[in-house]
């Protein structure tokens, strides 16, 4: 019984678990009761770790939104890539992927004021999102950068200052998501992909559109 105590309390303390219970806690909490009206000491009571422990993993609650902003980056790139090698992507593939994943994955109303908008400018005029946004944006356009190199370098495709373009399309895909997220209509969702994929497949040197 006192070896299975020991073991229980190694489980319980072990860092990368408590990590992970604090960010389930914080994205729980920020969900159903904001960003603002969320303490520490409130993640701290629903993860079941101390107060300190937070502070020790995240260093504050504003690094903490940050972390929950790389995983959700994260999570978008993962969608972006699925099981295709970063050569073989290209905008009319991975376009499609985005807006998909920003269809099915609701963020916080108390952060964001919408569905998925992180990515776009429109949730920069809520100062509470800034971590979140920037952390997010900082790891899809790390991404977009690594990937267009490598897309770019088969194509056998110079002259592009690779890390304005990621940035560029970062900012107008994100506005295409706003769009896409406040249609009144599927013929309106679907004239916003096809434009946002022809404009961004036309900035690359691609000819003809194509389809996810």
């Amino acid at each position: 019984m006192a070896s299975r105590a020991i073991d229980t309390r190694a489980r319980r303390y072990d860092p990368a678990e408590t990590r992970q219970r604090v960010l389930a806690a914080a994205n729980m909490l920020f969900a159903t009761k904001g960003y603002a009206a969320t303490g520490t000491a409130d993640i701290a009571r629903e993860a079941d770790v101390s107060e300190g422990s937070i502070f020790y993993h995240f260093g504050s609650k504003k690094n903490l939104l940050a972390e929950l902003g790389r995983s959700h980056g994260e999570a978008m790139i993962a969608a972006m890539q699925q099981d295709d090698r970063l050569e073989d992507l290209e905008p009319g593939i991975t376009i499609p992927r985005v807006f998909e994943f920003c269809r099915t994955n609701t963020l916080w109303e108390g952060i964001t004021g919408s569905e998925c908008e992180v990515g776009t400018p429109a949730i920069m005029k809520n100062p509470e999102a800034e971590p979140f946004y920037h952390a997010a944006k900082d790891m899809t356009v790390s991404w977009l950068r690594t990937q267009m190199a490598a897309a770019l370098a088969h194509r056998g495709v110079t002259g592009i200052n690779i890390p304005l373009a990621a940035s560029f399309t970062h900012h107008v895909v994100g506005d295409a998501i706003e769009l896409i997220l406040t249609a009144t209509s599927d013929e309106e969702r679907a004239a916003v992909e096809a434009e946002t994929v022809r404009y961004v497949r036309a900035a690359f040197g691609y000819s003809v559109p194509k389809s996810a």
